[in-house]
């Protein structure tokens, strides 16, 4: 099993589009810090879903969504890993 920070990593950065369950998504990663942070935005094509989260490494790496609970983003980071 990928830790957190391997999960975040796998998103390219810049944009990028992918299919999650079915729906397909543009996916937009922003490096910030010289990589020490970074802010990943998917919306679905043509839907009303969105995944938004920013990362930090930090001595303990840390996740932080933005307006939806983590394991929303957790499931993202997972299926886009199954993608990749």
């Amino acid at each position: 099993m990928k830790s957190l920070e391997q999960l975040v990593q796998q998103i390219p950065k810049g944009y990028s589009e992918t299919m999650i369950n079915g729906k397909k998504y543009g996916v937009t990663r922003s490096d910030f810090n010289e990589g020490k942070s970074l802010k990943v935005f998917a919306e679905e094509l043509g839907g009303n879903e969105f995944i938004s989260f920013n990362f930090y490494k930090l001595s303990s790496p840390t996740l932080k969504p933005c307006e939806m609970p983590r394991e929303k983003v957790i499931a993202f980071l997972e299926a886009f890993n199954k993608n990749v």
